[in-house]
């Protein structure tokens, strides 16, 4: 069974306690800069949204890496970069849509989530269940493509 991080900004407190959590799991240090996990702030709502790699299945990122420091987890599916690999061009952080790999001044290196191996840490700090690691038969994917489709067949 594939699992996949379930985002759901309405349960989302704007705690950040997802971004220390992977600060720390990866970098040692309470640092939310350094988190590969971001809590995006629509201040003139008073709303907060969580936001990381959506480990797509036709990696843009993996594709775009000239050195092939990017592949697939086969355990997890998580899109993970080869830090000894990686000569930090910068061309994957170019390619993702989204903006979910970013460039790590310190390593001169890019970095992403990797669903740290299976067990990620944001999700298990999250007091509100904003972030949940589950089927990813459940995490809506279905749902949203049935949602285009539908919007598409109406001329939206």
């Amino acid at each position: 069974m594939q699992k996949s991080l379930h985002l759901d900004a309405y349960k989302c407190t704007g705690c950040l306690q997802c971004e220390m959590a992977c600060s720390y799991e990866k970098e040692g240090a309470f640092n939310p800069a350094k988190s590969r996990i971001k809590v995006f702030t629509f201040h003139d709502l008073g709303r907060f949204s969580p936001y990381t790699c959506t480990q797509c299945s036709d990696a843009w990122c993996l594709h775009a890496c000239p050195v092939e420091a990017i592949t697939t987890n086969v355990t997890t599916g998580a899109k993970e970069v080869n830090e000894t690999l990686c000569v930090g061009c910068k061309v994957c952080t170019i390619s993702c849509p989204f903006g979910t790999i970013n460039y790590n001044t310190d390593t001169h290196k890019v970095d992403k989530c990797d669903l740290c191996g299976g067990d990620p840490a944001c999700a298990k700090a999250c007091p509100t269940e904003a972030i949940v690691y589950i089927d990813a038969e459940q995490t809506g994917y279905n749902k949203m493509r049935k949602y285009a489709q539908f919007n598409l067949t109406q001329g939206e």
